[in-house]
This record gives structure tokens, sequence and C-alpha cells, in this order.
């Protein structure tokens, strides 16, 4: 899928690494506008922890607001990693070369991301002290291991620990790369970090293994993660709507379509911000689109399956549940808002190749994607949680702070900044898969596959 545009040896790693060396004004005020993002959401989280749940809008039934609606949302971007990286580099797809560090990379932080927002939605975050230290023996108060919540931990951990396995393992060559470029402490540095690589035809063969089985090992991990997600609504009973069968499968659909679409997003901001109009190009774009096309109808599907299974069961609370949904104010105009950005408006354009190849509509729709998602998240848990008892005690009603709000912009500032960050000091797109797929001639034979013997910098 790439352009017939060949690129010499040389070239490549003065594009790919100008921004490690060097950086440009625009760079350094982006991240200035993310890094007051982040500051932003520290002073907001360090308030409410200071102060007490009580500047949010949590209360009873809804113990669960925008905090967690947040962690189910970028656990579901975090799948996009897997999606672009292990799957399409297993088959081998020739338009994943610039976009499978971008996608890695989006993931890790996502995950950190994602792993802060129970911790923040605690009030007290020391207190996780006590899950791995319990100090109070004298009441014999344990943690309750075999809760469905410590199941998130484990499995986002495991999967936080493969992701930056994975991206290490693959970063090694190219930081062999600017270990010869730099001096000094830098080199010192890389030295360590690159393992010895002097790109032998045995060095190669063992990279290639690793990126192979890295890739089949992760996709276990891959979808057990939002499918364990998906239990902490399925388990809950007593809330209506929450527990049916099909939720683990309509949850992972949904992540890799909302992650897909971010990554698409990052790309391009990258593309704008290094110049790196030779690397993605409008024929990655364009078969983005065309995946993004098939993962939203998909997605779709169980959505449709999802809605209907509840009204089909006839059951008093879950057609009151649609009910709300669909007829009670805000929820049905954030319904019909989540429909339009999230499948409707970017999905038939999605369709035309002038709009997939299209640095601006790719921009929209991608974003566009991810308010939507957002928003079912929400749909999920508050309306869910609203109906879960009908007493005249409970408040029943759940209006976000400006607490809440500023925290969860923060987390999208935070992920960007990481990202931008992580640009500055490693390549963001794989000098070797570059190379690999336009100027290395030297060829080892693993198997049935072919891979490049060796790197020689004009």
């Amino acid at each position: 899928m790439q352009e017939a545009t060949k690129l010499g040896d040389k070239k490549i790693n003065d594009d790919l690494l100008a921004n490690i060396f060097g950086s440009e004004r625009r760079y350094w005020l982006v991240c200035g506008f993310l890094a007051m993002g982040v500051g932003a959401f520290a002073l907001a989280a360090g308030y409410m922890i200071v102060t007490g749940l009580g500047v949010t809008g949590l209360n009873r039934p809804v113990f669960w607001g925008f905090f967690i609606t947040n962690f189910v949302f970028w656990v579901g971007i975090s799948h996009a990693g897997v999606m672009l990286s292990a799957i399409l580099r297993l088959t081998k797809a020739e338009w994943r070369r610039p976009a499978t560090r971008a996608a890695e990379i989006v993931t890790v932080f996502s995950l950190f991301t994602a792993l802060m927002m129970p911790v923040i939605h605690t009030g007290r975050p020391w207190r996780i002290i006590y899950w791995f230290l319990p100090y109070d023996f004298q009441r014999m108060i344990w943690p309750n291991i075999r809760s469905a919540l410590v199941w998130d931990p484990t499995a986002i951990n495991t999967y936080l620990t493969c992701s930056i396995l994975f991206v290490f393992v693959a970063l090694i060559p190219d930081l062999a790369v600017i270990r010869d470029r730099s001096t000094g402490i830098r080199r010192l540095i890389y030295s360590g970090l690159s393992l010895g690589w002097r790109g032998t035809s045995q060095q190669w063969k063992l990279q290639m293994m690793a990126g192979v089985l890295l890739s089949a090992l992760i996709l276990p991990i891959f979808v057990s993660v939002h499918s364990i997600v998906s239990f902490d609504f399925s388990m809950a009973i007593s809330v209506k709507g929450w527990h049916t069968t099909i939720f683990a499968p309509y949850f992972v659909i949904g992540a890799v379509h909302s992650g897909v679409s971010a990554v698409v997003t990052v790309l391009i901001l990258l593309r704008f911000l290094f110049r790196w109009e030779d690397y993605i190009k409008p024929d990655h774009l364009d078969a983005l689109g065309k995946l993004l096309a098939v993962v939203g109808t998909a997605w779709f599907f169980f959505f449709a399956l999802e809605f209907l299974y509840g009204i089909y069961g006839a059951e008093p609370d879950e057609i009151a549940l649609r009910t709300t949904q669909l007829f009670s104010m805000p929820w049905g105009a954030m319904f019909i808002a989540f429909l339009i950005t999230g499948y409707f408006f970017p999905v038939p354009m999605w369709l035309f190749r002038s709009v997939r190849r299209s640095m601006l509509w790719m921009t929209i729709t991608t974003i566009s994607v991810n308010i939507g998602m957002w928003l079912e998240r929400f749909l999920i848990i508050v309306p869910g949680l609203m109906r879960k008892q009908d007493l005249s005690f409970v408040w029943n009603v759940y209006s976000p702070s400006i607490v809440e709000i500023t925290i969860v912009l923060g987390t999208f500032c935070l992920v960007l900044l990481g990202v931008l960050l992580f640009a500055k000091a490693f390549p963001l797109i794989p000098l070797y898969d570059i190379k690999e797929g336009e100027v290395l001639q030297g060829e080892v034979t693993v198997g049935r596959a072919k891979v490049p013997a060796a790197f020689h910098e004009e």
C-alpha cells in the first residue's frame, strides 16, 4: 500500500531521528499547551483528594460517574496497539509499518492513565497500600481477592507489562542507530538500552522470532483484558442492563473501534508536527479507513444485539432502562449524539476514498468516533445505576462537577503529552520497518520469511 517513493537509508535516519536531536517550535508549543492541561488535571485531582469526594457529582446510587467511564474508555483505547501492531505484523500487512510503534505507545500511556482512574476515584489513593500490606491486623479485615474488581488491575498490569516488553524489543535496532549517532552520556545511555545490538544475521533472526512470538502471545491478553472489564458490569446483577452475555465481545470490538480511531488521530498529529509526509501517506490513512469501516460496522452489529436483547426479554426493569436511555433528558439527547458521532457520521464517510485520503476529514471522523464511544460508556454506567433502586431517599441525579470535567479532559492531555515526550527520546516510526519495506537488500531466510541481514548507514 505504500506509494512508490524510494527513500535513502540516510534520509530515513535523518528524517525520523530529527526530533530526537532537535525539535521545531511547533513541537514545543503543542507540548506546552498539553502540559498546562496536565497541570490543571493535577491541581483538580489534588484538590479533590484533599477536600474529599464531596466536590464531585457522585451520589447515591450513582457511585460511578466520569472517573469509571474514563477508565473503561482508556482501557478501550489501549487495544489499538495490539490490533495495529500484533495482528497486522502477523498478517504481514505492508501498510502497517508507520503506524505500529505509535499504536504501541498509545497503548502504554492509555493503560497508565486507565490505572490512575480507579485510584483517583477512591478519593484516598494512599489506601492502595492496604491491598499490598494490610496493616490493621486486629480487626481481621483483609482485601477481598475474590472480588471481580481485583481482576481489573491484575489483567491490566499483565497487559501493561507485555506491552512495554513488546515496545522495547521492537525498539532495540533503532536504539542502536541512535547510539551510533550520539556522543557523551547520551551514547552511554543508548548503548545500555540497545543491549549490544550490531545487526548480525543471528541477531536479526532472534529479533524476528521475538516479534512473532510476542505478537502471538499478547493476543489472548488483548481479548481477556476488556472482557474482564466487562465482568465488572456483568457481575453486578442488581443493576439492570449490565449483565447481558454479549457484553464481553461487545466491549472488545468497541475498544478496537475507538482505539484504532485514536491512533489515526495521533498519526495525523505526528505528521503535522514532525513533517513526516514521506512516511505517513494518504495510502496508509486509506487502509486504516477501510479497517475502521469494517470494525465500526461490526461494533454496531453487537450494539444492536445488546440493545435488542434487553427489549426482547420484556423484563419491566430492562424496558424502563431502555426508555430512560432513549426518551428521558438529557440521556435521550446523549444517546442520539452517541449514535451519530460513533457510527452514522464517520462510517458512511469512510466509504468514500476521498475522505479516507484526506487528513482533515480523517481527523474529524476519528475524533467524532471517540466522542461517541466515550458517550457510549457513560450511557451504560450512569442510567443503569440511576435505576438500581426505587427508594424514596435515593437522590437519583448525577451531574458532573467542574473537578470531574477537568480531570477527564486532563487525561487526554496526559496521554498526548506522554506520546510526544516519548518521541523526544525514541523514534515513533520504526526505522528498520521502513527500511525493510524500502531500501534494505541483504536478507536471510528464517523459515519461509525473508528478514534483513544488517543495517548499513550511508
